[in-house]
């Protein structure tokens, strides 16, 4: 697909996901780390203006002078920014405007498109098509964040049930010991943070090729796991009373039974349905119940192909660091991962979020081991 069309495709499956709003909905943002819906539109089309078209057109007239402060979101060398939890404040420039801003970058883009060889633009566009396509996948979850906390949890799309899928395989895969190779290797689009290949050693070790399921996490929960202080790390111990958090986000016990938020509504929990929204604490003492654990990132990138995998984000025991070839990049680019590497854990796979064909084995998502409102799961090793 020529990079015109991409460009075309993935600005356009934005824009879908949003015709399901309702125009109040647009501006709500209910809680810090999930921005509004015409927060991510405005955002993904000032990655394209910034980034591109005021470097590289120099003709080229910005929209709104103001749009720089208002939808940067965390690069310093961009300039200055408003807080991220002041993104709901805003209730101009209109749902509106935002839409017209997004129609006069995306013909400018086309022009530019039509006429650019310079493989460093093109591979711009590359990124910037690749952190849309993260942006949706924010969307999806930051709006469901919004309407699972609307207190007659509201239908988003009848057909948009994503915690109904379940297990295809109940296997365990032994993997030898040995040395691996770690990291991307290709031509094709990555992110920096897969660079710098390397060897690492693994032990012998055994992990299973099913995601837990529900009916699994709430023999975990009618067992007292969330009442066991052994089984949790510290931290997490205090996040959980802190929060008096006692099920897995988005459930709710009605008349006895538990229920679950999703996009096409409130519904009964599904026992065999695989487990979503869970943090890296929740699955972490899960892991202890089970007396197993979780995988590194590097057991799972080595054990990858031979996994059922996509479904969910799946914590792993790993810190988020720099491999050891790690190379950040000049500018704001190089903001784009490499400072977020402290105080996070790796998450490998994809979700049924995420884009179709965004992620790859050597993919590292990370977040705050106290995040769930992604679609996140827990995969076990069995312990030696």
């Amino acid at each position: 697909m020529n990079i015109s069309k991409k460009y075309k495709q993935v600005r356009e499956q934005t824009v879908s996901f949003c015709s399901h709003l309702h125009m109040e909905d647009y501006s709500i943002q209910v809680v810090k780390f999930a921005s509004p819906a015409k927060w991510h539109l405005a955002h993904t089309t000032w990655f394209f203006e910034a980034f591109i078209l005021k470097k590289y057109v120099p003709d080229y007239v910005e929209f709104d002078v103001n749009f720089n402060f208002l939808f940067n979101s965390y690069y310093n060398n961009a300039g200055d920014r408003i807080m991220q939890a002041n993104r709901g404040n805003m209730s101009r420039p209109s749902t509106e405007e935002i839409y017209k801003y997004r129609d006069y970058v995306d013909a400018n883009m086309a022009k530019l498109l039509d006429r650019v060889t310079d493989k460093q633009i093109l591979d711009l566009v590359t990124l910037g098509l690749n952190h849309e396509q993260q942006h949706q996948e924010l969307l999806v979850t930051d709006v469901k964040y919004m309407f699972g906390h609307n207190p007659i949890f509201p239908v988003f799309d009848i057909n948009a049930n994503l915690v109904k899928d379940k297990n295809n395989s109940s296997k365990s895969i032994h993997i030898k010991s040995g040395v691996y190779d770690i990291g991307y290797q290709g031509d094709d689009f990555c992110y920096d943070n897969e660079l710098g290949v390397h060897k690492v050693y693994i032990d012998d070790f055994e992990i299973n090729d099913n995601f837990v399921t529900n009916g699994e996490f709430i023999e975990f929960m009618e067992s007292g796991g969330y009442s066991d202080f052994n089984l949790w790390l510290d931290e997490g111990w205090a996040w959980l009373n802190e929060q008096n958090i006692n099920a897995p986000l988005y459930w709710h016990k009605k008349e006895g039974e538990w229920h679950y938020y999703t996009l096409a509504g409130l519904q009964k929990v599904d026992p065999d349905a695989i487990l979503s929204h869970i943090s890296y604490y929740e699955a972490n003492a899960f892991a202890e119940w089970k007396e197993m654990r979780l995988p590194t990132e590097f057991e799972w990138e080595i054990a990858s192909s031979k996994l059922h995998w996509g479904q969910r984000w799946e914590w792993t025991n790993s810190a988020y660091l720099p491999y050891p070839n790690f190379e950040k990049e000049n500018g704001a680019v190089g903001e784009y991962n490499g400072k977020f590497m402290s105080n996070k854990m790796v998450l490998r796979g994809a979700s049924v979020a995420t884009s179709k064909n965004h992620s790859r084995p050597t993919y590292r998502n990370f977040f705050g081991p106290k995040e769930r409102w992604q679609y996140t799961g827990i995969r076990l090793v069995k312990k030696a």
